[in-house]
């Protein structure tokens, strides 16, 4: 497929994934402080500018996931990096969505991942080496290489729990847009179920 029909490609898929959520009440559950991003990378990707994102993320609008603006290339920067170098270790990943981490979110996601059989991870910020967090772009390869090393392959779904001022998040990962959000949908709405009974 030639770049600029992959470009393309991304972009309906990002576009017909953020409708989707933003039709999902329940996701605004899982609204964390610094907001949502969908990332969806072309192939070989050598950098954020290679990778469509949301601009200005999607953040809650009258109890609703709401976009604030259309998606764009380079519109991530954490997010793109993220699936670059989690491609390293897996190249069918393309796209991924984050969202708020918590003890009973982190429950709900373990008995989904374990329900669809994926592959589930965690890393535990505050080991990360002061060499690491301070240097400009070292984190992440890091990050990857603990998730890698700590469940036996790059997961379809992790957090990363609290450090020094980072906000504990999840990450799902997939193959497209539209499959993140769908995960992500479902994990909404089994949350949702949880905390209304």
């Amino acid at each position: 497929m030639k770049k600029k029909d992959a470009a393309e490609k991304i972009m309906g898929n990002l576009c017909l994934s953020v409708e989707r959520l933003q039709r999902c009440r329940e996701f605004s559950l899982l609204m964390p402080e610094v907001r949502v991003n969908i990332v969806y990378a072309l192939p070989g990707a050598g950098g954020p500018a290679e990778v469509a994102a949301i601009d200005g993320r999607i953040t809650v609008v009258n109890g609703y996931p709401r976009a604030s603006g259309l998606p764009k290339w380079g519109g991530s920067d954490h997010m793109a990096r993220l699936i670059i170098e989690a491609r390293k270790y897996r190249p069918d990943i393309n796209a991924g969505i984050n969202f708020k981490c918590d003890e009973s979110i982190i429950k709900v996601v373990k008995k989904y991942a374990r329900e669809k059989r994926l592959l589930f991870g965690w890393i535990d910020r505050k080991a990360e080496p002061d060499e690491v967090s301070k240097a400009d772009g070292r984190s992440m390869p890091w990050k990857i290489k603990q998730l890698v090393r700590s469940g036996g392959g790059m997961p379809d779904v992790f957090y990363e729990g609290d450090g020094w001022g980072k906000e504990p998040l999840f990450v799902a990962l997939g193959s497209d847009a539209n499959g993140v959000v769908r995960m992500a949908i479902e994990i909404a709405r089994r949350y949702a179920r949880s905390i209304h009974g």
